[in-house]
């Protein structure tokens, strides 16, 4: 299913791609359908001719049996807060799909076919942040998206809210109609969680490249010595992700005229009468242990991609209808765990990004410490002016915040639902909490691009840099001119962070 790779879900996502389903998934899914709908005559079903949750052990007469379809969505659109950004809307009705297309749901090809004319005419449900416990999935925020299926609610068009009836009708589409399961099937799963985290994961590895970018900026304008980043240094501790760190750092070091090399400095025996060395012999360690700091960022994201590409491929739902062994299972595959456990490393790891960032920065604003550069970068009057110094406020404060969402929230479960939850893995809350560090990191990461510009420009180094730091401090420049005299960050801040958000990844995973 190659509409479900995760690089063509954000081609979908950030290329405005229409997403596909091929005519073998469409015949599997109605296969499914087809097989559900004689095997279940006649037998007990969970969620089909039975309560939900709790209530499984009560007997809902046939008559009823739509009517339960309908109840589950209704009464289980009960979110609150604010509403889930489009884009992340767009990602979980695609991960929706990805559970459907699986074809062990039952459920009529409509709800298929729904989805896709949703996701491919930018029509969002309007979906609230907080719901989930995340199992028995995302059921709150699953039901939202339900509701406007069936025609009710209200969805998210051209930037403004809409009764989902008059939307629907605009695209002349027919609310769906209940056939078996449809409405326990489309509630019940973790597409929301797994939706959001595609886009996580998404901006998290534009975050690390940026942060490779960056750090090897940052050696330029200190000077180092190039074999912090060397091929022999790294190979000899034996972890992949410091070794393709290092080597990221020496393809973007290519061509610099800033680094230099310890054998022609130290080795040559010129400074052995030294007694003090002008030049410092190691670099702090923000600047010199980035391949061991990024490495594990790496790994981390390199496996969460591995789970979410997994997640958006499998059967979420329950119970599992199998017409490949006639048979209908029920278990727990809605079970968060996987996505909940994964989100909190990645945001852990993007909380390591932030406060490279911000030691990185306070190098750069520190003339004590780096010993080349004007107190914050201030190249007006000193004492009058004032330079990035308030940006480091910004910064530092926005880190704290980080290290303190950076607490797990896996091991957060409360039994609920009358302890038929009684172990949750609270998966949409996690990716939501990685959500809000990876926004808190790309300010620190614009802040921090702004002060290396600014730093390249004090020390008037522009054309000594490598080809790809210079990419980026002529980028940096174009919206950030160099300053002298006092002024305003706050929209430089801003479209720096735009910039670096829409930063075309250079590197795969």
């Amino acid at each position: 299913m190659d509409s479900l790779l995760l690089n063509n879900i954000e081609k979908v996502l950030f290329e405005n791609e229409p997403f596909r389903i091929s005519e073998e998934s469409i015949k599997g899914i109605d296969d499914c359908y087809k097989f559900l709908k004689d095997f279940s005559s006649e037998k007990v079903i969970y969620g089909i001719n039975t309560g939900f949750g709790p209530m499984a052990q009560w007997h809902v007469d046939d008559k009823y049996l739509t009517d339960l379809q309908y109840n589950i969505i209704r009464s289980h659109a009960t979110g609150a807060g604010e509403p889930l950004d489009d884009i992340y809307v767009k990602a979980a009705m695609i991960a929706r799909l990805g559970t459907i297309m699986q074809c062990r749901s039952g459920i009529h090809v409509d709800v298929a076919l729904l989805l896709k004319e949703f996701i491919n005419k930018g029509i969002y449900p309007f979906i609230p942040q907080h719901g989930s416990v995340g199992a028995s999935g995302d059921l709150v925020q699953l039901a939202h998206i339900a509701l406007t299926l069936i025609g009710e609610g209200k969805v998210h068009y051209n930037g403004e809210w809409h009764p989902t009836a008059e939307i629907m009708k605009k695209f002349d589409l027919t609310p769906l109609k209940i056939y078996i399961r449809e409405g326990l099937s489309i509630t019940n799963g973790t597409s929301v969680m797994t939706g959001i985290s595609i886009v996580n994961q998404h901006f998290a590895e534009i975050l690390l490249e940026l942060s490779v970018i960056a750090s090897v900026w940052m050696n330029e304008i200190a000077s180092s010595f190039d074999d912090l980043m060397s091929e022999p240094l790294n190979e000899c501790r034996r972890h992949n992700g410091q070794q393709v760190i290092a080597r990221q750092m020496r393809d973007f070091a290519k061509g610099s005229k800033c680094l230099i090399q310890r054998e022609h400095e130290l080795y040559n025996n010129g400074h052995k009468e030294e007694k003090v060395f002008e030049h410092k012999v190691q670099p702090y360690y923000s600047l010199r242990c980035t391949p061991q700091i990024l490495g594990p960022i790496y790994e981390t994201l390199v496996n969460s991609r591995r789970i979410l590409q997994e997640e958006v491929c499998s059967a979420c739902d329950n119970p599992i209808v199998d017409p490949v062994t006639k048979n209908v299972y029920h278990g727990g595959n809605f079970h968060g765990d996987y996505i909940s456990l994964e989100e909190d490393k990645v945001k852990i790891a993007m909380v390591r990004i932030a406060m490279t960032a911000e030691r990185q920065l306070n190098y750069l604003f520190h003339d004590r410490i780096n010993g080349i550069l004007p107190p914050f970068l201030n190249l007006g009057t000193l004492g009058l002016n004032y330079g990035m110094q308030a940006c480091g406020f910004t910064a530092t404060s926005t880190t704290a915040e980080c290290q303190t969402l950076a607490m797990p929230n896996y091991v957060h479960s409360i039994p609920n639902n009358n302890d038929n939850q009684d172990i949750v893995s609270m998966g949409t809350n996690t990716a939501l909490l990685c959500k809000r560090v990876i926004d808190n990191c790309f300010q620190v990461m614009a802040i921090h691009y702004i002060a290396l510009a600014q730093a390249t420009d004090c020390l008037e180094i522009a054309n000594k840099l490598s080809p790809a730091t210079r990419a980026q401090y002529d980028a940096i420049r174009n919206l950030v001119p160099k300053f002298i005299e006092d002024t305003p960050f706050y929209d430089d801040i801003a479209n720096v962070e735009k910039y670096l958000r829409e930063y075309k990844k250079l590197m795969a995973l």
